[in-house]
């Protein structure tokens, strides 16, 4: 899963790439043109690995992970004459993409208008209308160009994209991102290579200082509004757990934000996780909510999908409650499941296959 994380200039933006990912990291910016994007990778903590790990005590230990790339700022007003080729490619080449807003105030770090998050949110989000526009307007018009040429099929394959890329073009004069379109696991595939901005999921950031308020910004939050004191979390990202928890209590914070935020990923992208144990391996393996347990199976491995015959099954809840897998296969609690089974979330699965 990889998330890109972008904001207008000062939004304080790679504060919270530090506050995700425990790094300390300095202002991403534009150097000699070049679009510089910093990459971190984050295990995401999962008490049931934990516990997994305690059970089968392997040999190693494997976390899902999490990829934030913190881009470099996105200036207001880009998307009207097209966001820049490679600031566009560093934005797509994301699962989702995470707008932060500024909230906080700080007289060393200089906003060009007051603070407004609400305004923010809603700038960012049309530069990627715009961008998208130009995309496709631009696209449209090469197209034009060649209509006549080409064999019927080359012929009837651009008319399917005109198609779609005119219907996509209406959605967009609209005001309404692309993420709210209805796409055809083909019509995904032919859209890949456009970069387009505005269909990448969101999660948004309030980037607040220190001592603001959650309830201040009540009416902007949602399952897709995150609330983050950037700065603070920032800094209990880089103490030791005890002075952490120490903080986080004195601040009235739950639990840390990266935490917060990598849940709201997963549930923004469909996200959940299964494991696999033994006394080589407890690891976590992620997939999309829904997927089957061939699809599963290749995550693991392509060929475990190729040769897939039934998978093992027994939920982490159920394995905890019988106390280890000799006394769950006793009790008859691990099942045989064939390639229609839906993987739920927190299931181990032990796969066999035959290639």
């Amino acid at each position: 899963m990889k998330i890109g994380i972008v904001g207008l200039p000062n939004s304080g933006k790679t504060t919270i790439y530090n506050a995700l990912t425990r790094s300390n990291t300095e202002t991403a910016a534009f150097s000699s043109g070049q679009i510089e994007v910093h990459t971190a990778v984050v295990t995401v903590p999962d008490s049931r690995v934990d516990r997994l790990k305690a059970m089968f005590n392997p040999r190693k230990t494997t976390y899902a992970q999490v990829i934030y790339n913190d881009i470099a700022g996105l200036s207001k007003g880009a998307g009207r004459s097209g966001i820049s080729g490679a600031l566009t490619n560093a934005i797509a080449a994301n699962d989702a993409l995470m707008l932060v807003a500024r909230a906080f105030e700080n007289d060393a770090v200089l906003a060009e208008d007051e603070n407004d998050p609400c305004r923010d949110f809603e700038v960012m989000e049309t530069e990627f209308l715009l961008n998208d526009m130009t995309t496709i307007e631009s696209r449209l018009e090469r197209m034009a160009a060649q209509k006549n040429r080409g064999t019927p099929q080359d012929r009837q394959r651009m008319a399917t994209e005109e198609s779609l890329l005119r219907r996509l073009l209406a959605v967009l004069e609209t005001e309404q991102p692309l993420r709210t379109v209805a796409l055809s696991e083909e019509e995904q595939k032919m859209l890949g290579g456009f970069g387009l901005l505005s269909l990448k999921p969101l999660l948004r950031v309030i980037n607040a200082g220190d001592d603001d308020s959650e309830m201040t910004y009540a009416a902007l939050l949602d399952e897709n509004t995150l609330f983050l004191r950037g700065r603070l979390e920032a800094e209990i990202a880089q103490m030791a757990e005890a002075e952490a928890a120490e903080f986080l209590a004195d601040f009235g914070i739950e639990e840390p934000g990266l935490y917060r935020a990598i849940r709201r990923c997963y549930d923004l992208l469909g996200l959940q996780s299964f494991f696999t144990v033994g006394e080589d391996e407890v690891r976590a393996w992620t997939i999309e909510e829904g997927a089957t347990a061939p699809e599963a199976a290749g995550a693991i491995h392509s060929d475990l999908r190729k040769g897939f015959i039934r998978a093992e099954v027994i939920n982490y809840t159920e394995l905890m409650a019988a106390g280890s897998m000799a006394e769950a296969r006793k009790q008859g609690k691990l099942r045989l499941e064939g390639k229609e089974y839906v993987v739920a979330n927190g299931d181990i699965l032990n796969i066999r296959f035959n290639v």
